[in-house]
């Protein structure tokens, strides 16, 4: 056997050269490129629904409508009345419904005056002093410096002469509470006024006179008149 000749080496190798390189140039034709394979995860957020920019999804939130802008009933009626036996008489939840006012309860409030249940009038810029079921024209500011004006402290406080509460050291038994009406506006009660009417056995509570006429309207009804004491200025006070 002849070894090849040099010749027949050189069109081999060039034969080898050129069949390689145009199969890879065949493979790289038909590969698909590095960017547009899809990996598994890229196929799966494809699938998944984007909400981040879809302003027509179905999840949106609903916006809720305050209750106060809802549409209000047009009719108050509830419908043919109940006969059924169990069904609640509010009427007679009212345990003080059948019983009388005192006499002396405060009808109106008036701007220099008040109107009592009995028929009688303090008008004049007087105050009302009701104590056990009497009921009496009360001037604190006439016992106290300055008047009207002396009647309420430098640090705001209602605060006057002691004389101003004899009527509830001269009567007997005590009342167990006194509820004071300020006026048009609440005052606090300084602590030397509180201090001498609890010395007397009587719990206090101060409130506008508005506010007062109701509070011992109630409680006068409740528990009674020699229990329950009130001392009230007129709406039209100015203590400033």
């Amino acid at each position: 056997m002849h070894t090849p000749s040099p010749q027949l080496l050189r069109a081999l190798r060039t034969s080898i050269s050129t069949t390689s390189t145009a199969t890879l140039r065949g493979s790289l034709r038909t590969s698909t490129p590095i960017s547009r394979i899809t990996s598994p995860c890229a196929a799966i957020s494809n699938t998944l629904p984007s909400r981040r920019h879809n302003t027509t999804s179905v999840s949106r939130p609903t916006r809720m409508i305050p209750r106060s802008h809802s549409a209000k009933p047009t009719s108050h009626d509830r419908g043919p009345t109940s006969n059924e036996s169990t069904q609640t008489d509010f009427a007679a939840l009212n345990v003080l419904g059948s019983v009388p006012p005192p006499t002396t309860a405060i009808e109106a409030t008036l701007d220099d005056g008040f109107h009592l249940d009995n028929g009688l009038r303090v008008e004049g810029g007087d105050g009302l002093l009701l104590v056990g079921g009497e009921a009496f024209a009360w001037r604190p500011w006439e016992v106290t410096a300055g008047g009207k004006m002396g009647m309420v402290n430098k640090k705001g406080q209602f605060e006057v002469d002691e004389q101003v509460w004899g009527l509830l050291n001269a009567v007997w038994p005590r009342p167990d509470l006194l509820v004071i009406g300020m006026g048009a506006t609440m005052v606090p009660l300084s602590p030397d006024t509180k201090r001498h009417i609890n010395s007397l056995g009587v719990r206090v509570e101060v409130l506008d006179t508005r506010n007062a006429a109701a509070q011992f309207n109630l409680l006068a009804t409740e528990r009674g008149v020699s229990e329950v004491a009130a001392a009230m200025i007129p709406i039209g006070f100015k203590g400033r």
